[in-house]
Formats: C-alpha cells, structure tokens, sequence
C-alpha cells in the first residue's frame, strides 16, 4: 500500500485540539468527576491520565495514517 502522509492542516488541527483545552474546562470536568465520589488526587488523576491517553491515541492514529 502506499503512504498517506497526514496533511500538515489535519495534524495542526489535531494539535489545536489539545492547544485549546481552557483550565476552566479542566477544572469543570475535575468537579464533575469529583462530585461522583473521587477524593480531590483521584479526579485530578482521572484528569491527566484522560488527556494523556487523548495525545497517545491522537499520536497513534497520526502514525497508522501515515503507515497505510
């Protein structure tokens, strides 16, 4: 199969995504999973690990693209 390079318009546009997230918006979905039973460490944890695996499967799905 041939390579399909990602186009540098849809790999910045994926970078924006993770550019333009707002602390108030982290902060709302802290709350959010906070107010389900999570101590303050567990939602802030949920947190951070939502958006690492946001990027690794941002990176992942970049990489598969470029593959086939």
């Amino acid at each position: 199969m041939r390579n399909h390079p990602i186009s540098i318009t849809e790999q910045e546009r994926e970078q924006e995504f993770f550019d333009s997230v707002t602390e108030d918006e982290i902060m709302y979905h802290w709350r959010t999973i906070r107010s389900k039973g999570l101590s303050d460490d567990d939602a802030w944890q949920a947190i951070v690990t939502g958006i690492a695996l946001d990027m690794a499967f941002a990176k992942s799905k970049a990489s598969r693209q470029t593959e086939h």
